[in-house]
């Protein structure tokens, strides 16, 4: 019942009820959820940042992945120094810390994993075959689809339903974005499974300018 209440709170941020069940049994904070990830993870998952501050209270030590999802860069950076072939290993959700950090927007913590050898094109091993592109893209973070492509990062990789990571800008509407990948030889071609082109989700979403660019 304990560990219920507690993805209750998380999930409706409710930090009151969270922090009272945390102060009665405070071992719950390094339990893993229902989820099979850790509640520190689960608030990222639901992106409450205010909900992830709060357990980092009751958290003495977190890991290479928790840091790097959260933009604990100073974590980041000693769990590094200490272990530095962690830059590419997987969580149990099949995640690299750099794909996490991609996914939940920490330039700062995805630019020094890169820096520190993380590999801008290593995919999730979870089936879904995302590359930290798609999860940067995907999130609307430009700046760090910017760093990605500037270290190598490979355009025109498909995750498991076919979508590029141009896919991803044009139904974002990210003028930007969509014109890095295209500097960096973004094929407009490319085709979901269902046939879908990037012009016909830009469309979708009434980014017309966008997908008559495409087009």
């Amino acid at each position: 019942m304990s560990m219920e209440q507690l993805e209750a709170y998380i999930t409706n941020s409710d930090l009151i009820g969270l922090n009272a069940l945390l102060t009665t049994d405070p071992a719950l904070a390094t339990t893993p959820t229902s989820h099979q990830v850790s509640p520190l993870m689960l608030s990222c998952y639901y992106k409450k940042p205010e909900v992830t501050s709060l357990l980092l209270k009751y958290l003495d030590d977190i890991n290479l992945f928790e840091a790097s999802a959260a933009g604990k860069f100073d974590a980041v950076a000693h769990l590094v120094y200490t272990h530095p072939e962690a830059v590419n290993v997987y969580a149990e959700d099949g995640f690299t810390p750099l794909g996490l950090a991609c996914y939940f927007g920490q330039f700062e913590v995805a630019r020094y994993l890169v820096l520190k050898g993380a590999d801008v094109n290593l995919p999730s091993n979870n089936g879904f075959n995302v590359y930290p592109i798609h999860s940067a893209a995907a999130g609307n973070y430009t700046e760090i689809v910017r760093m990605l492509l500037d270290k190598g990062a490979l355009v025109n990789v498909k995750q498991q339903a076919g979508a590029t990571p141009l896919h991803s800008a044009a139904q974002n509407g990210n003028l930007e974005m969509l014109i890095l990948m295209l500097e960096k030889g973004a094929e407009v071609n490319a085709r979901m499974e269902g046939g879908k082109l990037p012009a016909d989700l830009a469309r979708e979403k009434g980014f017309n300018e966008i997908a008559e660019i495409l087009s």
